[in-house]
C-alpha cells in the first residue's frame, strides 16, 4: 500500500515550533507551566489540601507541596479512590492508569496518565520529528510507516471507564484517525501478549513495507532485528531490512553498550538513533543535537521540573532547585510536576544538567541502581563505566549486564558478581582481563570503593560470569518479562532474585 508522503506538510508545523524553540526563555516557560497546572489542579482534593488558590510563585509551590513518592500518592489519594481517580490529584476522570516495568524491584506501579497527558506525549512525539527535521531537512520519515515495537496494546478494563496497561498500549489506542495510515503495527498484531509469536507475526507484516521511523527498547529491537533477518534470508543491516529507514527512536536504558551494535547494523544506510527520555509518569525530553551531548527538556508541555542532590534525596527536607537555580555537571534527582496529577513526585531517575539554555541533561543513573552492600557507594554509572572498561580491555561484545553483591560466611566482607552476555566466543583468560580493567575503573571512579578494596579488607575482587548471547532473553522470558518494556536490571539487590540469575547463569555458561 502507497501512503501520501506528509514530510513536506509536517515541515511547516516543523519549521514553526523549532523557530518558538529557538525564542524559548526556559525559568518563564517552566514558571508558566506550574503556575498553570496548580490554577488547574485548584479545585481537586488536592489542590484544596496544599493552598492552590493562593499560590502566585515557584517559591509559593515549593513551601506547601512536600516531595512525594509513588507509595505516599498511593496511600493518601489514589489508592482509597482506585480505579476511578476522579478530582483526586487532577480534576476530571483519569482515564488509564500506565503499569510500569518494575525493573528495580521487580513490582509494577500505576501511574495515573489523564487525557492532558495522552496531548503532551502525543505532541512530544511530534517533537522528535522536528528535532529530526531540524538536523536533516531533505528528510522523508513521513513517507512510510512509522514502526513503535511496544509492549501488548491490550488495556485491561477496570471498571468506571477506567483501563490499564502498558503506555505504548495507551499510545496505540490513542493514536489520531488521521495518522494511522503512517503508523504500523496494525492493532490486531499489536494486541498479541507473547513476545515471540509477536515479533515473528510483526517481522512478517512489515517485511515489504516502507518502514521509515522505528521505536523500542534497544535489546529487544535487537532481538527483533534479528529474527527479521532470519525471516527475510539477509544479512542482518538495515539497508537490507528497511531500505527507507531514517530513524531509531530509543530511551528508558543506557544507549551505551548497545551503541556500536547499532552503528554496525546502520552502516550504509540513511538511520540514525535519536535517543529520548519517557516515562509513564511523562515526557521529559529529547536529544536534538548528536550522541552523548544531552537531551533537551521539554518545557512546555505539561511538565515542571524540580533537581534534588541525589546524595541529599533521602534526607527529611532536602534542597530543592528548578531551572532559575540549578547548576551544571551535578547530579541530582529528578522531580516531576504533571499534567496527569503528579505534584513533585520523586522519579527516581539522576539526571546532570550540561546547559541550561536550552536546559540539556543526561541521565546518569537511578536512585535505586545504587550499590552500597559493603559502603562502595557505587552509583549505575560508575558501574556501567566499568563494565565499558572491562569488555573494551578484554575485547568482548557485552550489551546486557547485571551485578549483585555476595558476601563470606562471615558476613563482615564478601565481592561483587557481574552476569555479562557476551556476544560469540570467549578467549582463554578474557574473564580474568575483564576482571581487572572492570575493578581498576571502579577504583578510578569511586573512592569509597577504592578504599574498601585496599587490601581485599572489606570487598573483594570481582567475580565476572559470561553468558552466552541470548541469556537475558531467556531469563527475562522465565520471569514473565519478555519484551516490550520490560528491562533487564542492572543492580539487583533482592537476595532471591539474584540467587535465581546466577543459578541460571552458572547453568549457561560455556564450560571451560
Amino acid at each position: 500500500m502507497i501512503i501520501a508522503d506528509a514530510t513536506p506538510l509536517f515541515g511547516l508545523y516543523a519549521r514553526l515550533r523549532a523557530r518558538r524553540l529557538a525564542r524559548q526563555d526556559p525559568v518563564a516557560a517552566q514558571e508558566r507551566q506550574l503556575l498553570g497546572l496548580v490554577r488547574r489542579a485548584a479545585p481537586t482534593r488536592f489542590g484544596r489540601e496544599h493552598g492552590f488558590a493562593s499560590i502566585g510563585s515557584v517559591r509559593d509551590y515549593q513551601r506547601r507541596v512536600p516531595l512525594r513518592r509513588h507509595g505516599d500518592f498511593w496511600n493518601e489519594y489514589w489508592g482509597p479512590a482506585y480505579p476511578a481517580l476522579a478530582d483526586c490529584t487532577w480534576p476530571g476522570r483519569v482515564p488509564y492508569l500506565a503499569v510500569t516495568s518494575g525493573t528495580a524491584s521487580g513490582s509494577s506501579k500505576l501511574i495515573p496518565v489523564s487525557r492532558a497527558m495522552v496531548a503532551a506525549n502525543r505532541r512530544a512525539a511530534l517533537d522528535v520529528l522536528v528535532h529530526h527535521l531540524a538536523r536533516h531537512p531533505s528528510s522523508r520519515v513521513l513517507g512510510g510507516k512509522s514502526f513503535m515495537l511496544g509492549g501488548s496494546t491490550d488495556l485491561e478494563p477496570l471498571g468506571q471507564g477506567v483501563r490499564k496497561g502498558d503506555l505504548s498500549g495507551i499510545a496505540a489506542v490513542e493514536i489520531p484517525l488521521w495518522a494511522r495510515p503512517w503508523s504500523f503495527p496494525p492493532r490486531a498484531a499489536a494486541l498479541d501478549a507473547d513476545w515471540e509469536r509477536k515479533i515473528d507475526r510483526l517481522a512478517r507484516l512489515s517485511l515489504g513495507l516502507d518502514i521509515r521511523a522505528i521505536g523500542g527498547t534497544p535489546g529487544w529491537v535487537l532481538l527483533f532485528l534479528e529474527r527479521l533477518a532470519d525471516i527475510a534470508g539477509r544479512g542482518p543491516a538495515v539497508r537490507e531490512l528497511y531500505p527507507g529507514l531514517e530513524i531509531y527512536v530509543h530511551g528508558g536504558v543506557s544507549f551505551r553498550p548497545y551503541r556500536e551494535r547499532f552503528r554496525v547494523l546502520m552502516e550504509g544506510s540513511r538511520a540514525e538513533p535519536r535517543e529520548v527520555y519517557p516515562a509513564s509518569e511523562g515526557f521529559i525530553a529529547i536529544a536534538d543535537r548528536g550522541c552523548g551531548e544531552g537531551l533537551r527538556l521539554l518545557l512546555d508541555n505539561g511538565l515542571f521540573f524540580e533537581f534534588v542532590p541525589a546524595a541529599e534525596a533521602d534526607a527529611p527536607a532536602p534542597p530543592r532547585h528548578w531551572l532559575a537555580d540549578a547548576e551544571l555537571g551535578r547530579d541530582y534527582a529528578i522531580v516531576l510536576t504533571s499534567c496527569a496529577g503528579l505534584w513533585s513526585y520523586v522519579l527516581g531517575d539522576t539526571v546532570r544538567l550540561v546547559s541550561l539554555d536550552p536546559p540539556r541533561l543526561l541521565v546518569s543513573g537511578r536512585l535505586s541502581y545504587r550499590l552500597n552492600a559493603f559502603g562502595e557507594h557505587l552509583s549505575g554509572e560508575q558501574i556501567e563505566d566499568g563494565v565499558m572498561a572491562g569488555a573494551e580491555a578484554a575485547g568482548l561484545d557485552v550489551s546486557e549486564y547485571a551485578v549483585g553483591a555476595l558476601f563470606t560466611e562471615a558476613a563482615s566482607k564478601g565481592r561483587h558478581v557481574f552476569v555479562v552476555e557476551v556476544q560469540g566466543a570467549v578467549p582463554r583468560q578474557a574473564l580474568a582481563v575483564f576482571a581487572a580493567a572492570l575493578d581498576g575503573a571502579l577504583r578510578a571512579g569511586s573512592l569509597d570503593y577504592r578504599e574498601r578494596r585496599a587490601g581485599d579488607l572489606a570487598l573483594l575482587p570481582p567475580d565476572v560470569l559470561a553468558v552466552p548471547a541470548g541469556f537475558y532473553a531467556a531469563w527475562m522470558k522465565s520471569r514473565g518479562r519478555l519484551g516490550g518494556q520490560s528491562k533487564v536490571p542492572r543492580v539487583i539487590l533482592d537476595e532471591s532474585l539474584l540467587a535465581g540469575l546466577l543459578a541460571a547463569a552458572r547453568a549457561a555458561a560455556p564450560a571451560g
